[in-house]
């Protein structure tokens, strides 16, 4: 690794983050369609999903905030995109800096916004009646588990935002992310799915993060959930890392 990659990656990381902070719109709107899915849900069709749970709104938040995720990280790779054709990469790679630390700052932009953006809607959720018994470790789990999938789809959003040639299409890859987790467990319990759906839907990514999540969440014992969860969001992170930055090379080459 690059002696000034830690360095670099700092002063990449600030230069990101100040875009973000004089136009805050993008973690507004990052979180506005999550919470307009948990009002809607909630207040419109909770009375009707049986979940076999006391409150809907705890059962509904683990895959709210998966929603959130898959949401934001359209934004990586429309800037990534802008940063390609404003021909920002090119001046960098003229300059004595580490070239990996170009991609891991908008990687860790893309962390940071998309933290913010998940603690927003888990203040709506908390206003709007969420309660959870878990304890510190409970909490540190399940950010853990979510800084990994955050990782994760960043890597994969790091891929069109380099390669895409139009902007609708460096940030159209993020659609089948977000409609991933309703045909999962995190509106309804997969056992009221006829048989091929349910069958996608416990064998896909999303069910088993927003089990542990809601395990971790409702303190119950931790099953095999959380590991293939963790197992999904490491191999995910690997395999998406792996081609980021093949594709980067290519492109710098």
């Amino acid at each position: 690794m690059d002696k000034h990659f830690v360095g670099d990656t700092a002063v990449l990381l600030g230069r990101s983050l100040r875009h973000i902070a004089r136009s805050p719109d993008t973690i507004i709107t990052t979180a506005i369609m999550p919470i307009a899915f948990m009002l809607l849900f909630v207040y419109v069709f909770g009375g009707a999903i049986e979940t076999g749970t006391d409150s809907y709104v705890n059962y509904l938040l683990p895959g709210i905030l998966i929603i959130t995720i898959a949401s934001g990280i359209s934004y990586t790779a429309f800037r990534l995109f802008l940063d390609m054709k404003g021909g920002i990469f090119e001046r960098f790679q003229s300059m004595p800096i580490a070239r990996s630390s170009v991609l891991w700052a908008h990687v860790l932009t893309s962390l940071v916004a998309n933290l913010i953006s998940l603690v927003v809607v888990i203040g709506v959720a908390l206003i709007m009646g969420f309660r959870t018994g878990a304890d510190v470790w409970g909490w540190l789990a399940v950010v853990g588990i979510l800084v990994l999938f955050t990782l994760a789809l960043t890597w994969i959003a790091v891929i069109p935002g380099l390669s895409a040639k139009t902007l609708d299409g460096a940030s159209a890859f993020s659609y089948p992310l977000i409609f991933l987790p309703f045909v999962s467990s995190a509106f309804v319990p997969t056992e009221s799915m006829p048989g091929p759906v349910r069958a996608f839907a416990e064998h896909q990514p999303v069910t088993s993060i927003v089990n542990a999540i809601r395990d971790l969440f409702t303190q119950q014992p931790i099953g095999i959930d959380i590991w293939i969860a963790l197992a999904w969001c490491v191999g995910i992170l690997v395999l998406a890392y792996l081609i980021a930055n093949l594709t980067y090379r290519r492109k710098i080459s």
